[in-house]
């Protein structure tokens, strides 16, 4: 398969990331060593991880996701594989909280030891910070750049307003830009990127890898009624796709299932990774067989008439 450039960044992917929020939460240390071993055998490069992951867990206090990918980069020798995304801006701690400039640079020191890397192959700012003026923020990831302690730089959960300002400012005081963008979108949620945002980064060139792109799980077809919300620790997030769109969406998907043997995660993730300035979803996976499933997606080409009708449910 072909990978696709992530806008101005330098970087390329296959068109599906694979997303590290599971490590150390709900998959332990062999079932995460299992399923990325298995994403860079299956050809997959991207792994996209934050600081704060997995900080909402009891006796957690965030890093966890950041420390198990680094045992296993050290274990598995796959460093030369692999692309390191991670975020800044939700985990208070040294240095301050948010995008404050010391904050991002002893959060990044932190993120560089525990995923046991000289570099961040894609460094995030993991939500937007009014509190903090653009050219702060901007020259801080700067000097990160500068000490080669990061390739790339990337904004996640930034509206078109705020993704706009910031390129201006970068290019006014000769800045680095945010070269990637992380916005939610899935067949159920579509407001953040599509309109406003969705234009910009076409329009600028900048890479978009959304998350959340199974809807928590919902457009896998595992939670159908009540009694499925319980198969998961993050079951509880799929119950309100059980009202409204998500039955109809579900059915849409079921046909085109039927009629191209593809799965309904397969048929998800193929769905977002078509639409415009889309390089590639994320998704997890806590086992080997449910990430086979998820990587079967990269090479599902759905017809202009099953996304058509995948966009209208």
């Amino acid at each position: 398969m072909t990978d696709k450039p992530l806008g101005q960044s330098g970087l390329s992917t296959p068109p599906l990331v694979l997303g590290g929020n599971v490590f150390g939460w709900t998959a332990d240390r062999a079932a995460s060593f299992a399923v990325l071993d298995r994403f860079v055998e299956g050809g997959g490069r991207m792994i996209d991880t934050a600081d704060v992951y997995s900080a909402w867990v009891e006796g957690h206090k965030g890093g966890e996701s950041e420390s198990m990918i680094g045992e296993w980069l050290k274990a598995s020798g796959a460093r030369g594989k692999a692309l390191i995304a991670t975020k800044v801006g939700m985990l208070p701690g040294e240095g301050g909280q948010g995008l404050q400039p010391d904050r991002i640079r002893a959060a990044a020191d932190a993120s560089l030891e525990r995923l046991g890397v000289d570099a961040i192959d894609l460094y995030f700012a993991h939500k937007d910070d009014p509190d903090v003026p653009l050219d702060e923020v901007l020259g801080a990831f700067g000097e990160l750049i500068d000490a080669g302690k990061v390739r790339a730089i990337g904004a996640s959960n930034y509206s078109a307003a705020r993704l706009a300002e910031a390129l201006r400012v970068a290019d006014e005081k000769g800045l680095p830009r945010f070269t990637v963008m992380q916005p939610e979108l899935n067949l159920l949620d579509r407001d953040q990127y599509e309109g406003a945002l969705q234009q910009l980064c076409v329009a600028e060139n900048i890479g978009v890898v959304p998350y959340y792109s199974l809807a928590s799980g919902y457009l896998s077809g595992k939670y159908r009624g009540a009694d499925d919300l319980r198969q998961s620790p993050r079951g509880y997030k799929a119950k309100a796709y059980m009202e409204g769109r998500g039955p109809a969406v579900l059915a849409v998907m079921d046909r085109i299932a039927a009629e191209t043997g593809a799965t309904l995660s397969q048929i998800a993730l193929a769905w977002v990774a078509r639409q415009p300035g889309v390089t590639a979803p994320i998704a997890s996976a806590t086992r080997v067989e449910q990430l086979d499933e998820l990587l079967g997606s990269m090479t599902l080409e759905l017809s202009d008439a099953h996304l058509a009708a995948l966009s209208a449910a």
